[in-house]
């Protein structure tokens, strides 16, 4: 295979097997409408061969950032509706990662009375709200009802992003410490009811919570994130027996479905754990090579052309410039990224990177 050659995934067609990682960017204001510099920071990058949006919430509790977009209000749906039809008048395709902050926040950024976690168990740190930064609250342990209510959501969102906002399907954020990820480690989950327990018990309600999602917009729309021992916001997996019994559970589960894609974050797409996984979901699979780590041109064509994965997934490249494909491809130099424009509220360090015709 060749980075470069098309692919398809489920119902997702791809021009190029370079997929823009769903990256926070807080540009969506207090309401969590994508505005017009949203609108043009997607339209710019639609050359990669798929988009993923950065994070969305499926209802005001599940929000983890001041200015996260949502996908909860008509007015967010419309504002959606932009970005996907902006991608679409340039060839691309994007779908929409749908997340569920549970105990990353606070109730000062979701507007509600509680946070929800499966288990009532605070992250040991701070985060930011509008009123600055504050310890991270005892989130409240959601009932066993409760849990099937948050597949419900999900499913609530991600029929509006296919039928409504126009996106060509939707990823699953069941990674990077947020709740569905909560679910699968024993130090965030120390529940005992059918969530909680043994790693088949762990691994519940991300299978539910994707059977559901793939019966109401089909499973061929159906992408999700993954990070087997990412260790981070306090989601630790650190026991290698128990890290593949949970994943193994988890890809087993979704094998069947016929999903779009797994997609999983590891420092190391070329280790048993990774490779292991792969072989068991038997799909279309993607990998990222790290979390705040630059992935190179030489790594991309390599894991592809190792038939290490069906497609490489990069966040920074594509952040910085947003005709990475083509720079790649004829092998020029990129932009370097601006860490300190990451997160913010404007065009800057976001839609004003150089393309080739720009420079």
């Amino acid at each position: 295979m060749d980075l470069f050659s098309p692919a398809s995934f489920g119902d997702l067609h791809l021009t190029n097997r370079v997929v823009m990682a769903p990256l926070t960017r807080t540009r969506s204001g207090q309401d969590g409408v994508p505005g017009d510099v949203v609108v043009e920071y997607y339209r710019q990058r639609a050359s990669v061969g798929l988009i993923v949006s950065e994070g969305t919430y499926p209802t005001h509790e599940s929000r983890s950032y001041p200015g996260q977009p949502g996908i909860v209000t008509d007015e967010q749906v419309a504002a959606w509706r932009r970005v996907a039809d902006a991608v679409h008048e340039r060839g691309g395709q994007i779908v929409m990662q749908i997340m569920h902050g549970g105990r990353v926040s606070h109730t000062e950024i979701t507007g509600t009375d509680r946070i929800v976690a499966p288990s009532a168990i605070a992250i040991d740190g701070t985060t930011h709200t509008p009123s600055g930064k504050v310890p991270m609250p005892v989130p409240h342990a959601l009932t066993t009802e409760e849990v099937r209510g948050v597949t419900a959501a999900f499913v609530t969102a991600a029929t509006r992003v296919v039928n409504e906002a126009g996106f060509d399907g939707v990823e699953l954020h069941a990674a990077n410490g947020y709740l569905l990820h909560e679910f699968l480690s024993p130090v965030s989950n120390v529940r005992t009811d059918e969530y909680g327990g043994s790693p088949e018990n762990r691994a519940r309600v991300v299978i539910e919570t994707a059977e559901a999602v793939s019966a109401a917009i089909g499973a061929s729309r159906v992408g999700i994130r993954l990070s087997p021992m990412h260790n981070i916001q306090d989601v630790v997996e650190t026991d290698i027996d128990d890290v593949t019994a949970t994943y193994d559970a988890v890809v087993d589960g979704l094998a069947p479905l016929g999903m779009a894609y797994v997609s999983v974050l590891h420092a190391d797409p070329r280790s048993e754990l990774v490779q292991r996984l792969r072989r068991r979901f038997a799909g279309p699979f993607l990998v990222n090579s790290g979390f705040g780590v630059m992935t190179t041109r030489d790594e991309a064509l390599a894991i592809v052309a190792d038939d290490v994965a069906d497609a490489v997934v990069v966040g920074r490249p594509a952040l910085a410039n947003p005709d990475l494909v083509e720079r790649w491809e004829a092998d020029l130099e990129l932009n370097e990224p601006d860490p300190s424009t990451f997160y913010g509220d404007s065009g800057v360090g976001y839609t004003d990177y150089p393309t080739l015709t720009r420079v």
